[in-house]
C-alpha cells in the first residue's frame, strides 16, 4: 500500500479514470467519478485489507459508477455515446489519423456491447487485471466473468470481421 493518499492518487489516477471513462462516455463526469472514487478510498481506507490497491480501487469506482448511474435514470435519460481521448505519438499525421480512426471503430463495437461484457473486457484488456481480480470488481463469480468476457470478445472479433468485409 502506498505510504498516503496523494501517492495513490498519482499512483492510480490515470487507470481509474481511463476505467471510469469508458464506462460513462462522459470526459466530465469520468473526471468527477474519479474525485469520487479517492473521496470514497479515503474514507473507507481502514477496510482496506491488504489486497492489491489497483483492483480496489476500480471496485470503489465501479461502485461510484454505479451510484452515478442510479441517480442519473432518476433524472434523465442518456444516449450511449463513446469518447476516446486522443493518444500522443510520434507518428506521421496519416498514421495517427488511420490510428484514430480504428480506435473510434474498436470504441464504438465497445460501446454497443451490453454493460456487463464491455465491463469485463474493459477490465481484462485496457485495465490488465486477472480474471479473478475482473469478477470481484464487477462482484460476479469467476466462471460468469469468463463467459462474459468470452461473449465479448466475440462480438468484438465479429464486428471486427463485418467492418472487413464491407
Amino acid at each position: 500500500m502506498p505510504k498516503d493518499l496523494d501517492e495513490l492518487y498519482l499512483q492510480y489516477m490515470k487507470d481509474v479514470y481511463r476505467y471510469l471513462l469508458f464506462l460513462c462516455n462522459d470526459h466530465y463526469t469520468a473526471e468527477d467519478l474519479v474525485q469520487d472514487t479517492f473521496t470514497r478510498a479515503y474514507m473507507y481506507l481502514e477496510q482496506f485489507n491488504g489486497e492489491k490497491v489497483k483492483p480496489w480501487l476500480l471496485r470503489v469506482a465501479h461502485n461510484a459508477f454505479i451510484d452515478y448511474t442510479r441517480k442519473a435514470k432518476r433524472i434523465t435519460v442518456r444516449e450511449d455515446q463513446f469518447f476516446l481521448s486522443r493518444l500522443e505519438h510520434g507518428d506521421t499525421p496519416e498514421q495517427r489519423m488511420l490510428q484514430q480512426e480504428r480506435l473510434s471503430e474498436l470504441g464504438r463495437a465497445i460501446a454497443a456491447l451490453p454493460e456487463k461484457q464491455k465491463q469485463a473486457v474493459l477490465l481484462s484488456d485496457w485495465q490488465e487485471l486477472t480474471y479473478q481480480e475482473g469478477a470481484d470488481v464487477m462482484g460476479i463469480s469467476l466462471s460468469h466473468f469468463k463467459i462474459l468476457l468470452y461473449r465479448g470478445r466475440q462480438s468484438l472479433r465479429q464486428s471486427r470481421k463485418e467492418g472487413m468485409e464491407l
